[in-house]
C-alpha cells in the first residue's frame, strides 16, 4: 500500500522503495500499451460526455505500444542535470512532423506548495478541440526549482500521466519551451525524445529577444537568442499578447506555427494549454 507522499521519492507504508523514486521512473513506465477505449465497439461505457470523452466518428485512434527510452538517471544536482542536457541536445531532430495530427495533448504542471505539484495532460481532437482523453498526477518533487531545468522537476509526473492515457496522441503540446532554451534543450525537446511522440513548446513567455509582430492573427516574428533563432512570437488572436512556439523534436518550426493556430482557434493559448491547466486547477 502507497503512503500520501509516495509518488517521486516518496515512501512506502511496508518500507522504502524505488518503484516511485527518481531513478525508478523509467522501469515504471518502459512499457505501456495505448489504446482508445478498451471497452471497444467504438464507444466507451464510462463516457458520460462526449465532450470530455466521447468517440468522434471516423477518427481511428493510435494503438501503438509507448515506450520511455532509458536515456539517463534522474539526476540529484544542478551540475548532474546540465550533463544531462548538453549530452541528450544533439540527438533531438528538428526536421519532419507527422502527416496527419488529429489528436494533440496538452501537458501542463501546476504547484500547490514548492515542492508539491499537479501533471495534468488531456488529448484534444484536433478538429473539434473536444478532449477526449485525460489524465492527472499529484506528487512531490526533490530536484531544486533552478531556471532551465525545470524538466527535472516537471518529466517525471507527465510521463506518468502520459501512461496513463488510452489515447495515444499524434504530438506533445508542451505549456513551456522546446528549442528556445539556454541550452536548446527545454522541456519539450526532453519529453519529445523520452518518449519519440513529435512535440512542439508554446511558452506564455519569452525565452530570448524579439520585435512585436503585427496586431493580425497569424502574424509572429521570429524569436532569437545568441543571434540564433530558436523560435516564434506568434499572434493567435488579433490585439492580444503572442505566444512563444518553439520546436521540441521531429517537428518543424512552420509546422509548430500552424498547429498552435489551429489548437487556438478562438483563444491565445491553444486548447491543450487550456484545458491541461483548467484540469490541473480543478483536480485537488
Amino acid at each position: 500500500m502507497l503512503g500520501e507522499n509516495a509518488l517521486f521519492g516518496g515512501y512506502k507504508q511496508s518500507g522504502n522503495g524505488r518503484e516511485f523514486g527518481r531513478f525508478g521512473i523509467e522501469e515504471f513506465l518502459e512499457i505501456k500499451s495505448m489504446q482508445r477505449c478498451p471497452r471497444g465497439r467504438g464507444s466507451c461505457a464510462s463516457c458520460s460526455s462526449p465532450k470530455t470523452h466521447g468517440p468522434v466518428p471516423g477518427l481511428a485512434y493510435d494503438r501503438r505500444v509507448i515506450r520511455v527510452r532509458d536515456l539517463h538517471p534522474w539526476p540529484s544536482t544542478e551540475a548532474e542535470a546540465v550533463a544531462i542536457q548538453e549530452r541528450l541536445r544533439p540527438l533531438v531532430r528538428f526536421d519532419g512532423e507527422p502527416a496527419e495530427v488529429r489528436t494533440a495533448a496538452g501537458l501542463d504542471v501546476a504547484y500547490r506548495e514548492s515542492d508539491q505539484l499537479v501533471a495534468a495532460v488531456t488529448v484534444v481532437e484536433v478538429a473539434t478541440l473536444s478532449v477526449v482523453d485525460s489524465a492527472v498526477v499529484r506528487g512531490l518533487t526533490d530536484f531544486p526549482y533552478i531556471p532551465g531545468l525545470f524538466a527535472f522537476r516537471e518529466a517525471p509526473p507527465l510521463l506518468e500521466a502520459l501512461s496513463r492515457l488510452s489515447v495515444v496522441p499524434d504530438v506533445l503540446v508542451c505549456d513551456g519551451q522546446g528549442l528556445a532554451h539556454p541550452r536548446r534543450f527545454g522541456l519539450a525537446c526532453h519529453l519529445g525524445l523520452l518518449t519519440e511522440i513529435p512535440s512542439i513548446g508554446v511558452g506564455k513567455t519569452a525565452m530570448g529577444r524579439y520585435e512585436p509582430p503585427g496586431e493580425e492573427r497569424g502574424e509572429w516574428a521570429p524569436l532569437r537568442m545568441d543571434d540564433e533563432v530558436v523560435g516564434r512570437a506568434l499572434r493567435t488572436q488579433r490585439g492580444v499578447k503572442p505566444v512563444f512556439v518553439s520546436v521540441g523534436h521531429r517537428y518543424t518550426l512552420d509546422g509548430a506555427r500552424d498547429l498552435t493556430l489551429r489548437l487556438a482557434a478562438k483563444y491565445r493559448l491553444p486548447e491543450t494549454t487550456r484545458t491541461a491547466d483548467h484540469l490541473g486547477r480543478t483536480r485537488d
